[in-house]
């Protein structure tokens, strides 16, 4: 189809374990549609994480192919954004020259850069910590400036692995909104690896439930939730049902 942008094709991953042939990924097939948001849960060691890095051109298949734009993904891109649970700052730029990284190599002016870079820490809440270095920043504050960094080179494709896992409560649900905000204006395709169910159905189109040993999709649900969503929402009966629907396929395979 036209408007298919990622397309896993009949993928497998055999790793090598104790010296002997571990298949984390099984046959699987999935396609994810050009701006579709789609999130991945799925019991520990089900290949979620596998996956993505197949995604983003990280990790050949054993087996299949991964295609992006009808593409075989042979290594990453700069259409794909990756985002992992892993900060993966520069200690030695400031919050500020972090985010502005990717678009020096792209030579954007530097007026450009600054402006790009001052528009994603403001909706990150980091504007008056664009000064200050990595390790002046407590981990979620480290987790928001790899999110704004991503954000800044406005890549067709975000491929996000539990981003905001380090994050306490409140910031977390923040920045579920935030994400939300970013991807409806500019809209591009997600695909957002999480183990919270809530924040699964909270931020998607669908939630692909995988199944371990070897990793393989259990069930894909819809969510039929109108956007923008807010907090209310959260405690709406029709989320509730959804939530319960997805925390079943995933705790009771």
């Amino acid at each position: 189809m036209d408007n298919d942008k990622i397309v896993f094709d009949r993928v497998t991953q055999v790793f090598e374990l104790n010296g002997k042939p571990f298949t984390a990924v099984a046959e699987l097939s999935l396609t994810i549609a050009d701006n579709e948001f789609v999130t991945v849960v799925g019991p520990s060691g089900c290949g979620k994480s596998t996956i993505m890095n197949q995604a983003a051109g990280l990790l050949n298949p054993t087996s299949g192919e991964v295609r992006v734009d009808g593409k075989v993904v042979k290594g990453p891109g700069p259409e794909r954004g990756v985002i992992f649970q892993q900060y993966a700052l520069f200690p030695w730029l400031t919050v500020r020259k972090n985010v502005e990284f990717g678009l020096e190599l792209q030579n954007i002016p530097k007026a450009e850069r600054r402006r790009i870079a001052d528009r994603q820490l403001e909706l990150t809440g980091l504007t008056q910590f664009a000064d200050a270095l990595p390790k002046n920043l407590s981990g979620g504050m480290k987790q928001r400036c790899a999110i704004a960094r991503a954000y800044a080179v406005n890549p067709s494709i975000l491929l996000m692995d539990e981003p905001f896992g380090a994050l306490d409560a409140l910031t977390r649900v923040h920045m579920q909104a935030a994400l939300l905000e970013t991807w409806s204006q500019e809209k591009r395709t997600v695909m957002f690896i999480t183990h919270d169910v809530d924040e699964a159905v909270f931020l998607a189109n669908r939630v692909i439930v995988m199944a371990a040993r070897p990793g393989r999709i259990h069930q894909i649900i819809d969510v039929d939730l109108p956007y923008p969503r807010d907090d209310d929402l959260r405690l709406s009966p029709e989320f509730t049902e959804l939530r319960n629907q997805v925390w079943n396929a995933v705790y009771r395979q």
